[in-house]
């Protein structure tokens, strides 16, 4: 544990990259399996996740992020793109896999799958929606955390036009849309950002204890 918050102070929202640095296919595909590991409600994972490294496509992202120069410098861009009006399908998807990966009968686990459709197909689909994209925010946190162990910088940014985003991308015709992006690559030595104190709440402040 002492080494994890070792990590948690190491790392910091990067603001300037070293765009000669580029994370190796090994480390990439550590943060890959990451992501793919987090926690999401119900196990559904609802979204898809866009790794970026295609100039072309990073030039035009990067005027609708507010111009950010990590969108063109970092090794990688990922985009989290939550699932839009996620409902039945999803749930039917899951749940063949979840049958084929535990080897159990589709009988056993009905009750289950009654659940979840109830649970999900009741909500009206702007609150979906919703739900959906804070289920980024969870795989965001595993690739933070996995990230900061390789020493590799993340910078996670709501700071992008979503729906633009979504134009250049053609998430719509996909039924996703963008609501989270991460930049990822290594630090520049001259980023001074590197060597502020970390800015956080006491525990006073912050916890509360019944």
């Amino acid at each position: 544990m002492s080494t994890f918050l070792e990590d948690q102070n190491w790392r910091y929202a990067t603001k300037k990259f070293d765009a000669s640095k580029k994370i190796t296919t090994e480390d990439l595909n550590t943060l890959k399996e990451a992501i793919r590991l987090s926690a999401s409600s119900y196990g559904l994972q609802p979204y898809k996740v866009f790794i970026i490294e295609n100039p072309e496509i990073r030039a035009k992202i990067q005027p609708v992020a507010w111009g950010q120069a990590q969108i063109v410098d970092a090794s990688q861009v990922i985009v989290f793109a939550n699932m839009t009006n996620f409902g039945q399908q999803g749930i039917d998807d899951y749940m063949e896999n979840l049958i084929a990966t535990r080897g159990v009968t589709a009988e056993s686990v009905q009750g289950y799958k009654d659940f979840m459709s109830s649970a999900i197909n009741g909500l009206p689909e702007d609150k979906r929606n919703i739900w959906t994209a804070k289920q980024t925010y969870l795989a965001l946190g595993n690739l933070l955390n996995a990230a900061a162990e390789l020493k590799i910088d993340v910078t996670p940014m709501e700071g992008f036009v979503p729906a633009q985003v979504n134009e250049i991308l053609g998430l719509d015709a996909l039924h996703l849309n963008a609501s989270l992006i991460a930049t990822i690559g290594y630090r520049h030595a001259d980023d001074a950002t590197q060597h502020y104190k970390k800015v956080r709440k006491s525990n006073e402040d912050l916890f509360i204890n019944l």
